[in-house]
């Protein structure tokens, strides 16, 4: 038994008229007494409160509290107290408004568990530093200051706190549900967009994307579906929220995981990620099974797994490499595709020395660096690219930079800057 259900038994075998007290007329005709007309349950309070003429089974308060409490797996106590503290919150609020002083006087609530028949009392507040035994003499002094048609109000506070309880137990059910898929994908719909926030629909409930947690430069619309990590449950000050990432490297490891059965199975292992969300991704993966390709398996036929990742992430490039546990292999695997690599290992400093061929420097190096900082990542290591007198290194993984080194503390010159020389010395020349 719900309380719909209960709801629906009473509005479909009584009505019931009401006195000034919320209490049920004991003559249907007397409409002298009746106050705001008749009141079906189907109105602002809730059925026990009703009735006192109905069956048992159907208007007994304690037994319908309890029913709905068993059905939203609500503790029955906790309920009464809530409801309690909610009708004296509701009484001292209108008796304020009414002049009447609340602030010098402590309340309690009785509820009746036969038919939810409520009455507030009150006393005179004891000392901070009151005994028990001075606060128990006190409530003897207790009077019952239940104002004329306070049955409604009692009825209708009883019926929202109901309610609230029912909606944090539904929330905490969906907030355990959710808890238990903490690093997984889900699919969702943009709802709203709070600032450089967004609010996404999940179906059973709302999450948030912080913009930290955003692709940069995605343009994301209302009502566009889209898959995300579940990254966290944190509790806010509105309570416990669920916050999403599609920045995250793991967002990239899970989508190679959903594409790539061989991930699925064991067969194929991602060992590390290292992301520049919105710009690239390098992913090491590694297998120990003979027989299985695990660079073939994560790109497919023709490239459609890793097509399908990237589809994902707004076309931000992907590059599936070999993991080795050689790092001069590593490294030269990293830094694809430029070749004939040679790299000097100084596992003390913890920095790698790359050397290439002139016509592979700037592919080593990558767009603003971007090939050097991805292959710091994924080793640990700071590497440093150099070729014909050029060098570039990554002096901080975490920063990224991409620097020249000095020798003697004279900047070499690039073979691009010796070329501009060249060709303005030629032009002197030509002028002469």
């Amino acid at each position: 038994m719900d309380y719909d259900s209960v709801q629906e038994n009473c509005e479909r075998e009584l009505t019931d008229e009401l006195d000034a007290d919320g209490h049920p007329l004991e003559q249907k005709g007397n409409l002298d007494r009746k106050v705001g007309g008749k009141l079906t349950a189907g109105g602002n309070a809730p059925p026990f409160f009703l009735n006192r003429n109905m069956p048992t089974a159907r208007t007994e308060f304690s037994q319908a509290l309890k029913a709905i409490a068993t059905e939203r797996g609500l503790n029955p106590d906790v309920v009464i107290e809530t409801i309690k503290q909610a009708i004296i919150a509701a009484y001292k609020r209108d008796a304020k408004e009414q002049g009447i002083e609340v602030d010098s006087f402590d309340y309690d609530a009785v509820i009746d568990p036969v038919n939810g028949e409520t009455r507030v009392f009150a006393w005179d507040l004891p000392a901070e530093d009151a005994t028990p035994e001075q606060i128990k003499e006190a409530k003897k002094g207790k009077k019952d200051v239940t104002p004329p048609g306070f049955g409604r109000i009692a009825a209708q506070t009883a019926k929202q706190v109901i309610h609230q309880k029912i909606r944090e137990a539904e929330k905490g059910v969906i907030m355990e549900e959710f808890q238990e898929r903490v690093g997984s994908l889900v699919s969702g719909l943009v709802l709203r967009f709070d600032g450089p926030n967004v609010r996404v629909d999940l179906g059973k409930t709302e999450a948030l994307l912080l913009a930290e947690d955003r692709i940069p430069n995605e343009r994301l619309n209302l009502n566009q579906r889209l898959t995300f990590l579940i990254m966290a449950i944190n509790e806010t000050p509105r309570g416990k929220e669920i916050f999403l990432s599609r920045s995250s490297p793991d967002f990239v490891s899970k989508l190679f995981a959903r594409e790539v059965p061989e991930i699925g199975s064991g067969s194929v292992e991602i060992r590390t990620i290292a992301r520049e969300p919105g710009v690239r991704t390098k992913v090491a993966v590694f297998s120990s099974q003979a027989g299985v390709d695990p660079v073939g398996s994560c790109v497919g036929q023709k490239g459609v797994r890793v097509q399908a990742v990237t589809n994902e992430i707004g076309g931000e490039r992907v590059d599936v490499i070999p993991w080795n546990d050689d790092l001069s292999e590593l490294i030269k695997s990293s830094l694809s595709p430029a070749e004939d690599l040679s790299v000097t290992i100084d596992e003390e400093k913890k920095t790698a020395k790359v050397f290439a061929p002139e016509d592979q420097l700037s592919v080593a190096i990558g767009k603003d660096g971007q090939n050097v900082r991805l292959t710091a990542k994924i080793t640990g290591y700071r590497i440093e690219v150099e070729g014909n007198g050029e060098s570039s290194e990554v002096k901080d993984e975490e920063k990224g930079e991409v620097t020249e080194s000095k020798d003697s503390d004279q900047k070499k010159e690039t073979p691009v800057k010796a070329e501009e020389k060249k060709a303005k010395e030629d032009d002197k020349t030509e002028e002469k």
